[in-house]
Formats: structure tokens, C-alpha cells, sequence
């Protein structure tokens, strides 16, 4: 049964894997098509189809935005929009620099707290990705401030850590706004990390269109819980691994695999919106 992985990441976010590796664990997977959703770029895409069509596998443009919500991120993947878009590719550079301020801040806030991290450390993984909180992780671990990425986390930098910063400034009807101006569907990604399921209603509102229901971290009862959800409101079901390479070892390529069927229906949804 032909099968997809609709959420993974590449070294032009916070991945570890580059777009041809990440094809060729694809095939290896077996997946029938895949999308690279990396955060708040586009850099990726083109380069990701020209080598699926080599390998046999379907690459679906892909975006994850990160917007910000009462100092809760809230992230929104986009499918099946024009990746060479004006408008979206001049609000990215806007959001890529916000990425990099982020970056210094909670830097600051680490020094508030006794912990010593360069930026530069930071920005010299990220390379010319767009920079994140799990190259921040990353370069704790590099420099020996914590023993692993979770501990990271846990202790300084998750969304409830004395380490953690927000500060995007764009909203999640901004998101949704951008990807459906460049013709894409917006996905509320991993909803159940939100916890805030009285949002959706209101997302809805602004124009978002599925939600991410088979997740790496989703458990059997969560998944029921949002394929409710998706009939109730009459949504579209979307799933991926949300794959970083050996940034996040633990989580493989293809973890998550979700019938070519829903595909069909993101597709369906897409000709609707052309309509």
C-alpha cells in the first residue's frame, strides 16, 4: 500500500539530514511521497522534487511556521502552495531574522541563569539554516552544559523553561493567511503539544483547514481524539515523523506513515481552493 511521511526537516532548518539524504532514506522507507516542511523556509523544496522524481517519490512542497499565541507557539504546517511566491518568500526573510534575534535573547536569558552559551556556537550548526531552539540543544551538548538535547529542554529551553523565549510576533491567523495567499492548505501541526485544543475553533475561523493527527509523539487516544476533531469540523487528517535526522535520533524517517489516500485529499482540497 503505497504510503507518506508528511512532516520532516532538512539542514536548511534544524535537520541534520540534506535533501538528497533525506530522499534516499525515504526510498529506503518505501514511501510513496513525502514533504519537507522545514521551519520558516522554502530553501529545501525545489532541490527535494527534482530528487524525488530520480528516486520515484513524490515530494509535496512543504512549510512549518512558527507563530506565536499568548506567549504559546503554535506551529502551522503548509502543503501544496507556490514556494517561489513574492509574498512568502519576503515575510521568511522578515521571520529568518526574528529566528536569529530569538537566538541572542535566550542566549541572555541563559547567562540570567548562570549558564554560559555563545551565539556563535549556535549559529555556526545552524549554518545557513534557519536557526532554532534544538540548535540550541544541540550546542549545549557540544559545549557540555547538558548531556543530551531532551535535557536541554527539560531543564532550560522547553516552552515552560526559565530559558525559553517566544518572540516571533506573527500570529496564527497571520500563518494561516500566508499560506493560503500562496494557494497552500494550513495544518495545525502536532495539535496536541499546543494544549490548547479551544483554539482550534477559532483557527478554524481564520481559515485552517486540518490538523496533524498521526504524530510521532501522538498516542492511539490522541489520535481518536483529533480524528474526532477532523469529522466534527470536517477537516482535513494529516501525519508525518517530523523526522530531524540525528538531531532527534530517537524519531526515524517514516515512523509515522499515513495512507497515499490522504494525500489524494490534500490534493482534492487543493483543486477546490483553484475552484
Amino acid at each position: 500500500m503505497k504510503c507518506a511521511d508528511l512532516h520532516l526537516h532538512t539542514i536548511f532548518s534544524d535537520g541534520t539530514y540534506s535533501p538528497e539524504k533525506l530522499l534516499l532514506q525515504a526510498h529506503k522507507k518505501g514511501l510513496s511521497a513525502i514533504s519537507v516542511t522545514d521551519h520558516d523556509t522554502v530553501e529545501a523544496v525545489e532541490q527535494s522534487i527534482l530528487l524525488g522524481k530520480d528516486l520515484g517519490i513524490e515530494v509535496l512542497p512543504g512549510i512549518e511556521l512558527t507563530a506565536e499565541c499568548d506567549g504559546v507557539e503554535i506551529h502551522l504546517l503548509g502543503y501544496l502552495f507556490d514556494y517561489k511566491n513574492q509574498a512568502l518568500l519576503e515575510k521568511l526573510s522578515v521571520l529568518k531574522q526574528n529566528r536569529v534575534e530569538r537566538i541572542y535573547k535566550i542566549s541572555d536569558k541563559l547567562k540570567g541563569l548562570g549558564v554560559k552559551l555563545n551565539p556563535e556556537s549556535v549559529f555556526e550548526l545552524a549554518s545557513s539554516g534557519t536557526v532554532g531552539r534544538l540548535h540550541v540543544a544541540r550546542a549545549m551538548v557540544k559545549e557540555k552544559i547538558v548531556n543530551t538535547v531532551f535535557e536541554a529542554f527539560r531543564n532550560y529551553i522547553g516552552d515552560q523553561g526559565p530559558g525559553y523565549v517566544c518572540g516571533f510576533r506573527f500570529s496564527p491567523q497571520d500563518a494561516i493567511k500566508l499560506i493560503k495567499q500562496a494557494g497552500g492548505i494550513p495544518v495545525l501541526a502536532h495539535p496536541y503539544t499546543v494544549r490548547r485544543d479551544e483554539l482550534i475553533p477559532e483557527l478554524i475561523g481564520y481559515g485552517l483547514m486540518g490538523l496533524e493527527v498521526y504524530y510521532s509523539e501522538h498516542t492511539q487516544s490522541m489520535i481518536n481524539y483529533y480524528s474526532g476533531l477532523v469529522k466534527q469540523y470536517n477537516l482535513l487528517a494529516t501525519g508525518g515523523s517530523d523526522c530531524h535526522g540525528n538531531a532527534k535520533p530517537e524519531v526515524k524517517i517514516g515512523s509515522v506513515k499515513i495512507p497515499y489516500e490522504l494525500v489524494n485529499k490534500l490534493k482534492a482540497a487543493k483543486e477546490n481552493l483553484e475552484k
